[in-house]
């Protein structure tokens, strides 16, 4: 298994450790609920290092993005970014992905899912007959997100550049904890607010960060939070998951990704998409509260009160915040209408539960 520049010191806090993407991480330290409210109620810090960057350079990276992306990149600007998908040629998504703009039309990074990296970098390249320099500088790049309500305060203790302020989905470069060239982006995967912090792991630029970050939440109360809380808390806001909500199989408008898919421009698969969109979807992902007791789970059957099959469970939990367990799925899509009763099919026992309207929190 890869390790992370913060492996070591997981292991150091007593963390559970488990492989995820091919890296050894940490899934949680004090338990999955006591890190959830953590991070909905204060503040938490995730090391997500394990993520993909590429660097796309020159004067077609613009277009080359917008060859491969379902989203329209020429409205980023200098310090934006975007959430953003790539689309393989029957329209399934090939991985879900947030674009940098470093330098208008010149430079962009791109963020890709960690078990997606070496796919993704050939997915791109593929297109690339255009002359842009591509590097992969998932190698040698950290990256914490540090989330919650206090995160923004706990994080300005440790810069000049205006956290405080910072909008979402734009970004900002300068010296944080005393290391250069640091990136903040108002980014984040719990919506519960907070920054991600990218990079460069080298000397000990990383553990300076971590110790720096943790001294300044000292007296708030901040803690590291593991993956098993990444999930649950990504899960409550309704945000997809690469591999289970979405994958090579699921179009970005069966996903309810529709708000990312821009038909001003020319992408891969646009013409099935387009003829997708006029003719409406057979499936629909949708998420539901369980009306009985049960835990959904991944590929768990749903059905209709007939017991016929409709659909299937991509991701499924006992919500810390709300106390009862939800799920997302796809279903057919005259059973997707919000209020609809659905039936999961939990250790051969259809178990009720009504479609709601996402997010969940």
């Amino acid at each position: 298994m890869k390790s992370t520049p913060f492996t070591a010191t997981h292991i150091a806090l007593g963390a559970k450790m488990a492989e995820f993407a091919g890296y050894n991480m940490p899934i949680s330290y004090t338990g999955i609920n006591d890190e959830h409210h953590t991070v909905r109620t204060n503040a938490g810090v995730f090391d997500v290092s394990h993520m993909g960057e590429f660097i796309l350079k020159g004067d077609s990276a613009l277009e080359l993005i917008q060859r491969v992306t379902t989203n329209d990149a020429s409205k980023l600007t200098a310090g934006k970014a975007q959430y953003s998908c790539m689309t393989n040629l029957n329209a399934g998504i090939v991985d879900d992905l947030l674009i940098y703009c470093i330098e208008e039309n010149k430079v962009y990074m791109i963020v890709v899912n960690a078990s997606n990296i070496d796919k993704d970098w050939e997915w791109i390249r593929s297109y690339n007959d255009l002359g842009v320099e591509m590097h992969n500088i998932s190698g040698k790049t950290a990256l914490l997100a540090v989330q919650g309500p206090n995160a923004t305060k706990i994080v300005q203790q440790l810069t000049d550049i205006d956290i405080l302020n910072l909008k979402y989905y734009t970004f900002v470069k300068g010296k944080f904890a005393g290391v250069d060239n640091v990136l903040i982006s108002a980014t984040g995967y719990t919506g519960a607010g907070g920054v991600e912090i990218y990079f460069e792991d080298k000397g000990d630029d990383a553990i300076k960060i971590w110790n720096s970050i943790f001294e300044a939440g000292k007296s708030s109360g901040i803690k590291p939070i593991g993956l098993g809380a990444r999930d649950t808390l990504r899960l409550e806001m309704g945000y997809c998951l690469y591999g289970n909500d979405i994958d090579d199989y699921t179009t970005p408008l069966e996903a309810g990704l529709g708000w990312i898919t821009k038909f001003s421009k020319d992408f891969t698969a646009k013409p099935y998409l387009e003829i997708q969109k006029a003719s409406g979807t057979d499936k629909k992902l949708v998420g539901f509260e369980m009306v009985d007791k049960g835990i959904p789970r991944h590929d768990y059957r749903i059905k209709d009160e007939e017991g016929n099959l409709i659909g299937r469970v991509t991701s499924g939990t006992q919500s810390p915040t709300l106390g009862k367990a939800i799920g997302m799925g796809y279903v057919s899509i005259d059973h997707s209408p919000i209020d609809s009763e659905i039936y999961i099919d939990i250790r051969d026992k259809q178990t009720k539960a009504k479609v709601v309207k996402l997010p969940f929190v």
